[in-house]
C-alpha cells in the first residue's frame, strides 16, 4: 500500500471509477461528493467518506478532483469547507475536471499562494475509459509536481503526456473535444447514408474498419446510431459544456471552428429536447431526423 493518502472530490459516473481504481491500486483514499449518498462499492475498497473538500484536504496528501465545470471546480477549491480552507504548504491537487484554461491558471497561482501545486490533468476515454483505468490524460504544470502526480495518474489511466505549463493540459483537452465533434458527426452522417442507401451497415462499419474511415467513434459508437439507442457513456450535455470552453478558447486566438460551431447548435437542440444525458453519439439523432428516419 502507498504512504500518500490521496484525496478524491466528485464521486460522478467518471469520478467513482477513478476513485475506485485508486484504491484498488493501494493508495489510502479519502472521498467526498457535493451530494451526499451512500457508496458500498468504494466503501468495500476501503474508501473513507469525509464531509467537505476541506476535511479532505487535512486528512490526505495528494486531492483530486473529477467535478462537471469550473465554477464547481473554483466552489471546491476556493469556496466555504472548500480545499484551501483546509491545505498546508507542500500539497498537490490534481484537477482532472474540464475547464476554462485561463481560470486554471488563476487558480493554480491562488493555490500557490498558500503553497500548494496544481496540475491540471483533465480526461479523455469516457466511463469505460475511467472503469478500465485506460483513460488518456493531458496534464499542465510544471515538471516537478506532473512527476509527483503521475503515479496517481497511472493508477487511473494509461496514457499520461506532460503537455506544456499551468492551463495547457485544459487546452489539449479542448483540442480533442473539437475533435471529437467532427469525429462524432462524421460517424453519424455515414451511418446514416448508408441506411438510406439499403446498406447491411453492420457489413460496411466491418469493412471500414480495415480503412482510412477506421477510428474509435466509428468501432464503438456506430451500434449506437444504428439502433437509435444511447446508453450513457458521455453526456451530450458535458461535450456541449466542454465546446463552450473551446469556442471561447478559439475566439480569443482568433481560430474559426465551423465544425465545432455546428455541433454545439445540434447539441443545444438535443438538450431542448430532453435528451442531455444521452451519450453524444446521440448527435445522430440530429441527422437522422433530417434525413427521414427515426430520431
Amino acid at each position: 500500500m502507498s504512504d500518500q493518502a490521496v484525496g478524491f472530490l466528485g464521486l460522478g459516473t467518471m469520478g467513482a471509477a477513478m476513485a475506485a481504481n485508486l484504491a484498488r491500486a493501494g493508495f489510502p483514499v479519502t472521498a467526498w461528493n457535493r451530494t451526499p449518498r451512500p457508496q458500498p462499492d468504494l466503501e468495500g475498497l476501503g474508501v473513507t467518506m469525509a464531509a467537505t473538500p476541506s476535511a479532505v484536504a487535512r486528512a490526505t496528501d495528494i486531492i483530486v478532483i473529477c467535478v462537471s465545470d469550473t465554477p464547481d471546480v473554483d466552489a471546491v477549491l476556493f469556496g466555504p469547507d472548500g480545499v484551501a480552507a483546509g491545505a498546508r504548504p507542500g500539497q498537490l491537487v490534481i484537477d482532472c475536471s474540464t475547464i476554462s484554461p485561463s481560470a486554471t491558471r488563476d487558480f493554480a497561482a491562488r493555490l500557490a499562494t498558500v503553497g500548494v501545486d496544481l496540475v491540471d490533468a483533465p480526461v479523455s476515454g469516457g466511463s469505460e475509459g475511467a472503469q478500465k483505468a485506460t483513460l488518456t490524460i493531458f496534464c499542465g504544470g510544471e515538471k516537478a509536481p506532473v512527476e509527483r502526480a503521475r503515479p496517481i495518474l497511472e493508477a487511473m489511466g494509461k496514457t499520461i503526456t506532460h503537455v506544456g505549463p499551468s492551463g495547457s493540459g485544459q487546452a489539449v483537452k479542448a483540442v480533442n473535444q473539437v475533435i471529437l465533434a467532427g469525429a462524432y458527426l462524421g460517424v453519424a452522417e455515414g451511418i446514416v447514408l448508408a441506411l438510406k442507401a439499403g446498406l447491411d451497415v453492420e457489413q460496411v462499419v466491418g469493412a471500414l474498419g480495415g480503412g482510412a474511415a477506421q477510428s474509435w467513434v466509428l468501432a464503438n459508437r456506430s451500434g449506437r446510431m444504428l439502433d437509435n439507442d444511447y446508453p450513457l457513456g458521455f453526456k451530450v450535455a458535458l461535450h456541449r459544456k466542454d465546446l463552450g470552453i473551446a469556442l471561447d478558447l478559439a475566439r480569443e486566438m482568433d481560430a474559426e471552428l465551423p465544425v465545432a460551431t455546428l455541433t454545439a447548435g445540434f447539441e443545444d437542440d438535443l438538450i431542448s429536447d430532453g435528451h442531455a444525458e444521452d451519450d453524444m453519439s446521440a448527435l445522430a439523432r440530429v441527422i437522422r431526423s433530417r434525413s427521414g428516419l427515426p430520431g
